[in-house]
C-alpha cells in the first residue's frame, strides 16, 4: 500500500517523466485527483452550498468510512 504525499503546488510539480519529483506521485494520479477536485467543485457551485466547508467535511468523512468498509470486506 502505497503512502499519500501531498501535492506540493504548481509550481513545484513536475510534468516530465512518470513521476512527479516533488512529491513523488504519478503523474496520472496527479491528473485524476485535480479532475475529481474540479468536478466536486463544480458540483458545489451548482448547488450554491452556503456552507461549503460542512459539505467538504461530510465528503471527506463518508469517503473515509467507504475506503475502510471496503478494504474490511477484502479482506474477508
Amino acid at each position: 500500500m502505497a503512502e499519500f504525499k501531498p501535492c506540493l503546488g504548481k509550481s513545484a510539480c513536475t510534468d516530465d517523466g512518470t513521476y512527479c519529483r516533488a512529491c513523488g506521485r504519478p503523474h496520472t494520479d496527479i491528473l485524476r485527483t485535480r479532475e475529481l477536485i474540479d468536478e466536486l467543485a463544480a458540483f458545489i457551485q451548482t448547488a450554491d452550498y452556503r456552507n461549503v466547508e460542512a459539505f467538504t467535511d461530510y465528503i471527506g468523512r463518508k469517503v473515509i468510512h467507504k475506503i475502510h468498509y471496503r478494504r474490511q470486506q477484502q479482506e474477508s
